[in-house]
């Protein structure tokens, strides 16, 4: 409450927890009614938004804040968007790989799988990702040993039905540079939506990308 009255506005929380703390960090904010960058994945991600929404307050609310990847997930949704049903008939596969200590299933990989899911591939759930987590299948996967503690490497494959087509989409982070960078974008916009005291309040980083915002 103290920096809320010294700051107002321009205090923006940035969430990177755990899965388990999404809701309750949430509640505390709302009900602080201080602005929030949420970058945590996981959670009761309705009750997140119903939360957020019914307190008033600004927040970026994403599952990935690389800027990068942030295109390409927008540039997949509209594809699916644009072409519904244009892989109709091929096989998916997922498999993504994170640091040990990463709990959850990637939330950019549970994204991407809904924009396939619209392009037509055959049925594929959640719990059909293959989750990476330890040091040898991490490797074989080319993680570089250095980038054990902080990666986020995808692979997406597209496979007909015949097996005579496919198609591949990867994108390998190292470190968390590329995170820190839309992080920073997104604390400046939402500090500025709070101040400008817009209408609506709830934002992802392609709202970010689609403002000319990111640096």
């Amino acid at each position: 409450d103290l920096l809320k009255k010294e700051h107002g506005d321009n205090l923006v929380i940035i969430d990177f927890t755990h899965p388990t703390a999404v809701n309750p960090n949430a509640e505390l904010y709302t009900s602080a009614g201080v602005n929030f960058v949420m970058g945590t994945t996981g959670g009761d991600r309705d009750k997140l938004m119903k939360d957020t929404t019914d307190s008033g307050v600004y927040a970026v609310i994403a599952p990935n804040m690389g800027k990068q990847i942030v295109a390409l997930q927008a540039t997949m949704e509209r594809m699916a968007k644009d072409f519904p049903g244009a892989f109709s008939g091929y096989k998916l596969e997922v498999t993504e790989s994170h640091q040990k200590t990463k709990a959850d299933t990637s939330g950019t990989a549970k994204a991407m799988v809904a924009s396939f899911q619209q392009l037509g591939v055959d049925e594929f759930g959640h719990d059909q990702i293959t989750l990476l987590r330890d040091d040898e299948s991490q490797r074989a996967f080319g993680v570089p040993e250095e980038y054990s503690t902080g990666h986020a490497f995808h692979t997406y494959t597209l496979t007909s039905g015949d097996g005579s087509v496919q198609f591949q989409f990867k994108h390998n982070v190292c470190g968390r540079r590329t995170y820190g960078e839309g992080v920073a974008d997104a604390v400046l916009f939402v500090a500025r939506k709070a101040q400008e005291k817009g209408e609506k309040k709830i934002f992802n980083m392609i709202d970010i990308l689609e403002a000319g915002e990111m640096k």
